[in-house]
């Protein structure tokens, strides 16, 4: 699915400006900013963003942006959600030396040619080019070896559209996509006579039973410590955020920086 197109009201679209940032974070500075939310505002400029030096976590999605030229100076930015938008190119995010995470789904990047400039990246494992419950994708996943030909660009990666292919957990996500290709049907052509040929030996559905009881149990352990990976990285959201909510205003003030 494409991005979307302009919504009513935003055919001249919105730009980046330093009272619009004041607003958004509640800082004074712009280099004190840390944390961005900038979500669907109609944005087409970013203007003076660059200007947030300590920019840790943003959040562009759902815009028309059709570059990121001022991004290339927010070397502290870890984390960065531009999906939705109308870009072509992410060569200004080579500069964002400290850039873990990125979703860059819902755009219009055509080939893995144009993720080139993030093999520079060290830091990059986790990298978001479609995302199906949002209908959101680019147009280099309409071909089936698009995830092959991004990890062998990007070796250093961990998780391609939120599953896992290095690292832990990988190993489960390659179980699953292992049981889904035995559960197929062979769609080779092969020689029509071997549909005439004799059944199968003696003793063949006995032996069947043990190795695929040994391949669901195996997937189930590893769900299972996926699962508690996930609740404890759960709960360690959730006291982080507390003490986010805690350091940055008085009791039962809403804070600007809780998503």
């Amino acid at each position: 699915m494409e991005p979307r197109g302009e919504k009513p009201g935003e055919a001249d679209g919105v730009r980046v400006t330093p009272q619009l940032l004041k607003s958004r974070s509640g800082e004074f500075a712009l280099e004190s900013i840390l944390l961005l939310k900038l979500r669907g505002l109609g944005l087409v400029d970013l203007g003076c963003l660059g200007e947030c030096l300590g920019l840790e976590w943003l959040d562009l999605s759902g815009n028309a942006l059709t570059q990121l030229g001022p991004l290339a100076s927010l070397r502290q930015l870890a984390v960065l959600n531009v999906a939705n938008n109308r870009l072509t190119g992410l060569e200004p995010l080579a500069a964002c030396e400290n850039l873990q995470s990125l979703n860059v789904a819902g755009n219009l990047l055509a080939g893995p040619g144009q993720l080139q400039c993030l093999a520079g990246l060290r830091g990059l494992e986790c990298l978001r080019l479609r995302d199906p419950l949002a209908r959101l994708s680019n147009p280099l996943c309409a071909s089936p070896t698009y995830g092959a030909a991004v990890r062998e660009l990007l070796p250093g990666l961990k998780a391609i559209d939120g599953e896992r292919v290095s690292g832990r957990g990988s190993d489960f996500y390659q179980l699953c996509r292992d049981l889904d290709s035995s559960l197929r049907p062979s769609s080779g052509p092969g020689p029509r006579a071997r549909e005439a040929q004799p059944w199968v030996e003696p003793g063949y559905w006995e032996s069947w039973p043990t190795p695929s009881s040994a391949i669901l149990e195996e997937a189930c352990r590893q769900f299972q410590a996926t699962l508690q990976e996930c609740r404890d990285l759960d709960r360690q959201a959730g006291d982080s955020l507390a003490q986010a909510e805690r350091a940055l205003g008085p009791a039962g003030t809403t804070s600007s920086f809780v998503f």
